[in-house]
């Protein structure tokens, strides 16, 4: 990660001067707290953020100077052209410009040329209060490896009046959060607080690969996943200072981004769980069709298991799915491999799968082979649709089903052989 080359150049400043020089310095080692003896960078993202971002840099620079801690104030300029990265070198913060767009490769420039053991980054809006990062700082240094800041009252947090777009605060943060810490454990009450502190050589570890606004919640989930400590303090939200232009974020557009990258990080959610759902409707469908039963005035016959076929073959490939999804992302390193997976694997091996496929096949062949017979047996004549659907509808969904088992069997066989 540090030691890559990155499409940023840095400006080095004197704190005590306004003189900046321009040039491409080696990527810091990762094994050293930056190649300095500084504690601690804040960093703060920026596109065309002129307005505000005065304020945030004086403040993080009060901070550092009355809690005398040794740090750095860092701006990730991502191609701002109303001369905020000038202002920031001019107001003594060190500049990296980032030349590739999005939330997600900004950070990763700033994180990169950080020279500290610990990072805190921010928005650049004013909105958060770089003057009040003590309890930040404090829970890094009692071992905490990524500190999440909370602006909702739930975890303790203040919003100011106007300060929060009531949908994102009673809706948009408090659902994405619940789901963040049903679906991944995620110890945190507000998923979105943009004002996070960590250590800077967990990021390398994390793997962290989106581009925009996901970036941030991206971090927190591999974080969880891989089981690192997390802490959360609580903060205050203020209004947002800009009023030359609206803020970056896209409610839906980001909220949609947000979802779609919790559904790709759990293939239990995406595909195990509706799978399972889907599997046991139609194990019902079977429980009452085959037999013929009548429920409640209504009978159930062969109809009933067209409808509980369909259930159980999708179903079944939605579990497949989910395993192999699972196969894959352990296997590029996108999702920490956990120890049932690799247990599964040893239990489903190529032979088990192709065995139990087969047999499953043959089983579904067998009974479409009976009804072939039944049909031979009044010369190919007329059937009684409900006797021979009772034959054909099983032969066909285990035929499927044995043929899934034979193919996903070969595949995560496929997998296990790949290497990145």
């Amino acid at each position: 990660f540090f030691k890559q080359k990155t499409a940023y150049e840095i400006y080095q400043c004197d704190w005590s001067s306004d003189v900046c020089s321009s040039d491409l310095p080696d990527a810091p080692d990762s094994t050293s707290v930056g190649g300095s003896d500084l504690e601690l960078t804040i960093l703060m993202p920026c596109l065309n953020e002129a307005e505000t971002l005065p304020q945030c840099i004086t403040k993080a620079r009060r901070f550092l100077t009355e809690t005398q801690v040794a740090g750095e104030v860092l701006v990730a300029d991502n191609g701002s052209t109303d001369g905020s990265a000038e202002l920031a070198a001019k107001l003594g913060a060190r500049v990296v410009m980032v030349a590739e767009r999005g939330y997600g490769h900004v950070l990763r420039g700033g994180i990169a040329a950080a020279r500290s053991r610990f990072v805190i980054m921010g928005d650049a809006d004013d909105s958060y209060d770089f003057a009040a990062l003590g309890a930040f700082l404090a829970q890094l240094r009692a071992g905490a490896d990524l500190v999440q800041g909370c602006r909702l009252p739930v975890g303790g947090g203040t919003i100011e009046p106007d300060a929060m777009p009531p949908t994102h605060r009673w809706l948009g943060n408090p659902l994405f959060s619940a789901l963040a810490r049903r679906m991944f454990r995620v110890p945190v009450s507000d998923i979105y607080c943009g004002l996070r502190g960590f250590r800077r050589e967990l990021i390398p570890t994390l793997d962290l690969r989106c581009e925009g606004m996901e970036f941030a919640t991206e971090m927190l989930i591999k974080a969880s996943l891989r089981g690192v400590r997390i802490a959360e303090v609580p903060i205050t939200l203020h209004r947002d200072g800009r009023t030359a232009h609206p803020p970056h974020l896209r409610t839906f557009r980001d909220g949609w981004r947000t979802l779609r990258f919790f559904l790709i990080c759990s293939p239990r959610w995406l595909f195990v769980y509706p799978g399972l759902a889907l599997l046991a409707f139609g194990a019902l469908g079977y429980a009452v069709a085959m037999p013929g039963l009548t429920l409640f005035g209504a009978t159930f016959d062969a109809h009933t298991l067209l409808f509980a076929s369909l259930a159980l073959m999708v179903g079944y490939q939605a579990v497949l799915f989910g395993w192999l999804a699972r196969t894959l992302a352990a296997r590029e390193g996108f999702l920490p491999e956990p120890k049932w997976l690799a247990r599964l694997r040893e239990v489903l091996s190529l032979e088990r799968g192709l065995f139990f496929g087969s047999v499953t096949l043959l089983a579904g062949v067998a009974l479409l082979l009976a009804a072939v017979w039944q049909w031979q047996s009044v010369q190919f004549g007329r059937l009684d649709y409900a006797h021979t659907m009772r034959w054909v509808i099983p032969g066909v969904t285990l035929t499927a089903l044995g043929f899934q088992t034979v193919l996903a069997s070969f595949f995560v066989a496929v997998l296990g052989w790949y290497r990145k």
